[in-house]
């Protein structure tokens, strides 16, 4: 989809760009696949902020996303692609020849009319879901379960996709987004082609109003407060704090790494490529 640019009538709309989403469906949700959703302002149930920035998002319900593609070998059309408040990505509405809906994260170059299916022995194909073990090495797949059975997790926001590699063993080697190489087992289901919307990245947001609308409140640099505040804070005029970068708490925000060992670790053959 193409991109939308606004005439400057105004300083805000000047540097706005946004993705135009005239070909989606223009109606309401399917109700019985959308759900609410209850806002708590980062707040537990202590009234305490856990996550800072946090709050005053629009009003918004959830949509029910298929993630593990359950219904197995029986094919379904795309009723329509729609757009989805809690993700980046669109979600595609699919009728099963069971009568059954579905909502499916949309991959890229499908389209309204198209047949889709999940299983063993289904065609190579956009939409299609199947296991890792019958899909040829070199080939674009997304929502890629890390255990067989509990549904898509990696590669499913807006235009992502990862690369299957090849085989070692009972493994498939996937090449992420992000650069890193790891082990999946041959028996998770990944679906074919990139995750739609590609142009999220592109997206200008041109005022403090629509970041608002998402739920993200403002943010004070910690030198600008006060010691007692921030460990950044005090000093007379502009000044870096005299110390290495730190969370407000002293925890070091440049180069400590905080990711916990995973089960997993052993599976990844190589990790993502690091920052510049």
């Amino acid at each position: 989809m193409a991109l939308k640019t606004f005439k400057p009538y105004t300083k805000s709309v000047r540097g706005t760009v946004l993705v135009d989403k005239r070909q989606l469906w223009k109606g309401d949700s399917y109700k019985p696949l959308t759900v609410g959703q209850h806002s708590t302002g980062a707040r537990n149930n202590m009234g305490r902020i856990t996550s800072r920035h946090r709050g005053g998002a629009h009003k918004h319900k959830y949509r029910i996303i298929d993630f593990l593609r359950s219904k197995r070998n029986i094919k379904g059309v795309v009723e329509r692609i729609e757009y989805d408040p809690n993700r980046t990505s669109y979600i595609a509405l699919i009728k099963y020849e069971d009568k059954d809906m579905k909502y499916i994260i949309c991959p890229q170059k499908l389209k309204v009319g198209d047949t889709i299916e999940a299983g063993k022995g289904v065609d190579i194909k956009v939409g299609n879901c199947l296991e890792l073990k019958d899909i040829p090495p070199g080939t674009e797949i997304h929502n890629i379960e890390l255990v067989p059975g509990s549904g898509g997790k990696m590669a499913r926001s807006a235009g992502s996709s990862a690369t299957l590699s090849g085989f070692d063993g009972d493994h498939a080697v996937i090449r992420l987004g992000s650069g890193e190489t790891r082990k999946v087992s041959l028996n998770c289901m990944a679906t074919l082609g990139a995750v739609s919307n590609p142009d999220q990245k592109n997206i200008k947001i041109g005022k403090a109003g629509r970041t608002r609308w998402k739920g993200q409140r403002p943010q004070s640099r910690g030198v600008v407060m006060n010691p007692v505040d921030h460990p950044h804070g005090g000093g007379e005029g502009k000044t870096a704090g005299g110390r290495n970068p730190v969370s407000p708490w002293g925890q070091s925000a440049k180069g400590l790494k905080t990711r916990k060992p995973q089960r997993s670790d052993k599976l990844i053959i190589s990790r993502r490529k690091k920052r510049r």
